[in-house]
C-alpha cells in the first residue's frame, strides 16, 4: 500500500479482468471493491469530465461503464453532504453509484480539487463497486461500436489468485440481460417526495430513474415538484391536482413499463401538460401507440448534436440512452418529429399536434454537459400557464 497526501491506494497488487460474451478478455489492474465479481451490459460514454454525475446517473443501472476519456479521477470526489438550497446534492445525480462496474484506461491516484474529500478508488471501495484500469479502452470502444453493446463480467482479484478464464468466458455467455428486468423499479423513489410545496405551479414527476438535475432545474424556476414512484396510478397523481406532469429519464427497455405507460396515457387523455425526458420520451411515445427499438451501442456522452426541425438550430446536448423511438411508427399517434440527432437522424424530441404534450430524448438539465437545451424547462412552465 502507498499513501500520498490523504489518499491511500494499491499499486499493481490487485488484478482485474473484463470478459465479454463474445469471448474477448481484457486484463488489467483492479480498484474499488476488490475480490468482487459483477455482471451487466457493457457500454461506453464519451464525456471528458463529470464522472461523479455519470456514475450516479440512475439510467446506468444494470450496466458496466467504460469511460473513453483516458485519465479519470483527477479531481477526486466531493461529499454527498454538499447540497443546494433545497437539500439536493450538488455534485451527484442520485445518492449512491448506480453502475455495476467501471472501466477506465488510467486511474488518477492523487487527485487535487478544493472540494475533494476522497479518491475515485476510495469512493468505489466504500460503495462496493469494482473497477478495472490499465486496459486499452479505445480498443474496447471500437469493438462495442462495431459489434454493439455486449453482456460481460468484471472481476477483481489478488494477483496470487488462480483464475479460470475459460470458466469466466462461459459464464459471460450466460449473463442474463438486465434489460429484461424492470430496472426503473430498482432506482425509483419508493415514497412520494414533495419539494418547495408553495411553488407557483405544481408538477408531478413520475420517477422512473430521475436525475436530481431535473428536479433542481424545475425548482430553480419556482415551481413545486412532487416526485412519485414509477408505478403510481393516475388516480393518485390526479389527487395532487397537478398543473403539469413530467416523466423522467431512467434505465432499461421502456416496453417493460406497462403500468407507467397506462398512467401516462390517462394523463394525456385528461390534457394535463406533459413533458417527457429521455426514457420519458420513449414512454410517452409508447403511451400514444408508437414503438421503440434498441440502438446498436446507444448515445452516451456530453457532446451529442441535435437539430430543432422547426428552427433548424443545432444544440449540443448530454445523452444517455440505449433505446429510441421509431419515427416510422408515429403516423396516427398525433405526435410529430420535433428534434432529430444530427449524427444518425434518430428521434430526439416529439411534439403533439393538438395537445400540450412534448418530449426530449436528450437531457436539458445536462449535469454533466452543456446547458444549450435548458430552455425546454421554461417552455414546459409556459405550457402550464397557457393551459391554466
Amino acid at each position: 500500500m502507498v499513501k500520498t497526501s490523504e489518499y491511500t491506494f494499491s499499486i499493481k497488487s490487485n488484478r482485474a479482468v473484463l470478459v465479454l460474451e463474445d469471448g474477448s478478455v481484457f486484463s488489467g489492474y483492479g480498484f474499488g471493491a476488490l475480490s468482487k465479481e459483477t455482471s451487466g451490459e457493457c457500454v461506453f460514454a464519451t464525456g471528458m469530465t463529470g464522472y461523479t454525475e455519470t456514475l450516479t446517473d440512475p439510467s446506468y443501472n444494470g450496466q458496466i461503464l467504460c469511460l473513453t476519456y483516458p485519465l479519470v479521477g483527477n479531481y477526486g470526489v466531493a461529499p454527498y453532504s454538499t447540497v443546494d438550497e433545497f437539500g439536493l446534492p450538488i455534485h451527484f445525480e442520485s445518492i449512491g453509484i448506480k453502475v455495476k462496474g467501471l472501466i477506465i484506461h488510467e486511474l488518477c491516484h492523487n487527485p487535487h480539487h478544493w472540494a475533494s474529500v476522497k479518491s475515485l478508488d476510495q469512493w468505489l471501495t466504500e460503495e462496493s463497486i469494482p473497477g478495472i484500469y490499465g486496459i486499452d479502452t479505445r480498443l474496447l470502444t471500437r469493438k462495442l461500436r462495431k459489434t454493439g453493446v455486449m453482456l460481460g463480467i468484471l472481476k477483481t482479484y489478488d494477483r496470487s489468485d488462480e483464475i479460470d478464464f475459460d470458466a469466466l468466458i462461459g459464464a459471460a455467455q450466460k449473463v442474463p440481460d438486465p434489460n429484461k428486468r424492470n430496472l426503473a423499479s430498482e432506482v425509483s423513489t419508493s415514497e412520494p417526495i414533495i419539494y418547495n410545496p408553495s411553488g407557483k405551479k405544481r408538477i408531478v414527476l413520475i420517477d422512473v430513474g430521475t436525475k436530481l438535475g431535473i428536479i433542481q432545474c424545475l425548482l430553480q424556476l419556482g415551481v413545486s415538484v412532487i416526485q412519485v414512484p414509477w408505478n403510481t396510478p393516475f388516480e393518485k397523481i390526479w389527487s395532487y391536482q397537478p398543473d403539469g406532469v413530467l416523466i423522467s429519464n431512467g434505465p432499461g427497455d421502456p416496453t417493460i413499463m406497462t403500468e407507467t405507460i397506462k398512467t401516462i396515457r390517462h394523463v394525456i387523455d385528461e390534457e394535463i401538460p406533459t413533458f417527457g425526458i429521455c426514457f420519458g420520451n420513449q414512454l410517452l411515445a409508447l403511451a400514444l401507440d408508437a414503438s421503440t427499438f434498441k440502438l446498436k451501442y446507444g448515445h452516451r456522452g456530453v457532446n451529442k448534436p441535435v437539430i430543432n426541425l422547426e428552427t433548424k438550430k443545432c444544440y449540443i446536448t448530454t445523452q444517455n440512452h440505449g433505446f429510441a423511438v421509431d419515427p416510422d411508427s408515429l403516423e396516427g399517434t398525433g405526435l410529430k418529429l420535433w428534434f432529430i440527432n444530427a449524427d444518425d437522424h434518430t428521434v430526439e424530441g416529439l411534439k403533439h399536434e393538438t395537445l400540450p404534450v412534448c418530449s426530449f430524448q436528450a437531457h436539458p438539465e445536462a449535469k454533466p454537459g452543456p446547458y444549450d437545451a435548458e430552455w425546454l424547462f421554461q417552455r414546459f412552465i409556459k405550457m402550464m400557464e397557457v393551459k391554466s
